[in-house]
């Protein structure tokens, strides 16, 4: 029985991804425990959870990146198991340790795991031990400008800068001469110095303090494509098919598909093949992503890093396979090996709904004055919010996750426009216009895109 090994389970996390997690969790006969700062009081997955608990002032600080307290809220509530969702502390190595050492189960993989693939040097060069492709680069941090000169002499021009740890595209950016460089690596020893300090604030040493930069080939039409890996206890690592997230502002995502419309077949079981392997490098256990970089002209990928936790994305993968990602976690949290068959069928489409100016993508926070979301064949919608919230600034803008499936894309973008037209949102300003403009975009229609789409769009 899963309850006499994981109920309750405590969700460290928020808005919409504490609401999907609750979701599976009391599907699954389990106590769900929320835990939740000042400013989320009213929000709905404090409401469904069985039980939440206040953690702390809206500052994620002194709330949901507060481990002391969110391990105290799991004491008295005697949850048993513990989920990150993303984000906060999901990849925080020494918070699964202290789940674990606290005798409860990290609903995650190890902390070793989390350790090894947290730092972008030290995962590129163990997945090019392991034969994974990688992007000519460095294997040592550059520490200074000089040496990243160097480097960028010995790769080729236009290289790609970025820090050794965090995520989210934080601090990246493209230097195509040595100008452009002195730029980059300035922006990146900025970015590395905060994540390092932010890392040790939550307890996590400053194995990374100081400008921990990594220099790669940069590849010029690229598509973002990520594969989905599933680590189980006997030792398997499974690949449960690919995403395509070259939709992207600032190196974010903001708009998903699986599966990718810009691979070949050939390609695609070379990527799946590759991600076991790298899997496997580490002993990976649980859902994890590999992101990889294709080249859509010569159809060829390189390694990208590897997400050590549930992805923003994880719906289309679950559309098009018919598993549910959080029940797995589940179950292999608990010792379970799980029979997966994987037959993907038909194609989804994720869009980000933000609390965002659609034109310039910068936050835009306010109350929520109307909701009403598209229902209806081939729509799910998994938001944080509804009417009479507010969004605030203290979190991530995202609201809301707008995922569509058709039998074929043709069907999967038809759903995709309706259901854009039918969801509303007023209040704050958001970036809905930005996805129906998205979907009348011949480029992005074609499926013959890249990560430049979005800047081709605002140029």
């Amino acid at each position: 029985m899963l309850s006499d090994t994981l109920g309750p389970v405590l969700i460290a996390n928020r808005g919409e991804i504490a609401r999907r997690i609750i979701r599976t969790v009391k599907a699954l006969g389990l106590r769900a425990v929320a835990v939740y700062s000042d400013a989320d009081a009213d929000l709905p997955f404090v409401r469904e959870a069985d039980e939440a608990v206040l953690i702390g002032p809206a500052n994620p600080a002194q709330s949901y990146l507060d481990t002391d307290k969110v391990l105290q809220a799991a004491r008295d509530t005697g949850a048993k198991a513990v989920h990150p969702g993303y984000g906060f502390l999901s990849e925080n190595a020494a918070f699964a340790r202290a789940v674990i050492d606290a005798g409860m189960v990290w609903i995650g993989p190890s902390p070793e795991s989390i350790d090894q693939m947290g730092d972008k040097i030290n995962a590129r060069n163990l997945m090019e031990d392991a034969g994974v492709p990688v992007a000519a680069g460095t294997r040592e941090p550059v520490t200074d400008l000089g040496l990243a000169l160097e480097a960028a002499e010995r790769i080729g021009y236009p290289v790609m800068v970025k820090t050794a740890g965090g995520g989210g595209g934080i601090g990246m950016s493209v230097a195509r001469d040595e100008e452009g460089l002195g730029k980059a690596f300035e922006q990146a020893a900025r970015a590395a110095a905060r994540f390092a300090a932010a890392a040790a604030a939550g307890g996590e040493g400053d194995a990374l303090a100081g400008p921990a930069i990594l220099l790669e080939r940069y590849i010029e039409r690229a598509r973002h494509v990520e594969v989905q890996i599933l680590g189980l206890p006997d030792g398997r690592v499974l690949a449960l098919g690919e995403r395509d997230c070259s939709v992207q502002r600032r190196h974010q995502k903001v708009a998903e598909e699986s599966p990718s419309p810009g691979i070949t077949p050939e390609l695609r079981e070379r990527m799946l093949a590759a991600a076991v392997r790298a899997g496997e490098a580490v002993g990976y256990l649980g859902a994890g992503t590999v992101e990889c970089l294709v080249d859509a002209d010569k159809q060829d990928f390189v390694f990208l890093e590897m997400n050590t936790r549930l992805q923003v994305e994880h719906p289309v993968t679950e559309l098009v396979t018919g598993l549910d990602l959080v029940e797995l976690q589940l179950r292999v949290a608990a010792g379970e090996s799980p029979e997966v068959r994987v037959v993907p069928s038909g194609h989804a489409i994720e869009f980000r709904v933000y609390a965002e100016d659609p034109k310039r993508f910068f936050p835009g926070p306010g109350r929520i004055t109307a909701w009403s979301e598209p229902s209806g064949s081939g729509v799910r919608v998994d938001s944080g919010y509804e009417e009479g919230n507010t969004v605030t600034p203290f979190y991530d803008p995202l609201m809301a996750k707008l995922c569509v499936f058709g039998a074929n894309r043709v069907e999967a973008l038809e759903n995709a426009r309706k259901a854009v037209a039918e969801f509303i949102v007023e209040g704050p300003k958001n970036n809905l216009p930005f996805c129906a403009e998205l979907l009348e975009d011949a480029e992005f229609r074609s499926g013959d895109y890249d990560t430049g789409l979005v800047g081709r769009m605002r140029a």
